[in-house]
């Protein structure tokens, strides 16, 4: 990945202050917004768990979490924002190469992390391939609202300070994205706030 583990590893430190005050709005709707689709009886899959924002959100609810990121740093943080839940594991791993058997997972999600990727597309393939038939795949995106100066001002000085989008979509650009990609049945959630973002929502069959 490009935008790599050192650079995450240095970001851990300060980034809840971006998930729990800057845009404490959008990912307390993503929150609400997701739970639904989780139940006691899922194993799951979070990719790039960050500091745990969404992790704390889906333990308490499925049976069993893997919590993975390319960040050693972001897991402990994550590990020490949810030590009162034993049912997660965290591991380090890489969602362009996971190494999970086919159809290991009910449920996985990948939150905030596609518009990161120089290739989101295996991305997806990799999310698609350990889900099992019948599961979800679950893909919240930052959206771009080009008409918010603010918005992009802060997305222009996260980009000085290392943070690299890949792609900038706005919510019609993802929803050609995820149908390119061949999910042309895929549902879709927006989420407002100040960055806000898109639920993609994918059935595998």
């Amino acid at each position: 990945m490009e935008n790599n583990a050192e650079f995450w590893d240095r970001v851990a430190k300060v980034y809840n202050v971006f998930v729990n005050v800057i845009n404490a709005k959008t990912h307390k709707n993503l929150r609400n917004q997701i739970i639904p689709y989780f139940n006691n009886c899922d194993t799951v899959l979070e990719c790039a768990c960050g500091t745990g924002m969404l992790t704390e959100a889906i333990a308490p609810i499925c049976k069993k979490l893997i919590a993975t990121d390319f960040s050693k740093k972001m897991l402990l943080k994550a590990n020490q924002k949810c030590k009162n839940h034993k049912n997660i594991c965290f591991m380090v791993a890489d969602i362009l190469h996971l190494d999970f058997a086919d159809g290991s997972f009910d449920k996985v999600i990948a939150a905030n992390v596609i518009h990161l990727l120089h290739n989101p597309t295996q991305a997806l393939i990799e999310l698609e391939r350990v889900c099992r038939p019948g599961g979800k795949i679950i893909i919240p995106t930052y959206i771009n609202k080009k008409s918010n100066n603010k918005e992009n001002k802060f997305v222009r000085l996260i980009g000085k300070m290392g943070v690299k989008f890949k792609e900038r979509f706005t919510f019609s650009e993802y929803c050609q994205f995820i149908r390119d990609a061949g999910y042309p049945h895929a549902k879709y959630i927006n989420v407002d706030g100040f960055i806000p973002c898109s639920i993609a929502v994918i059935d595998k069959k």
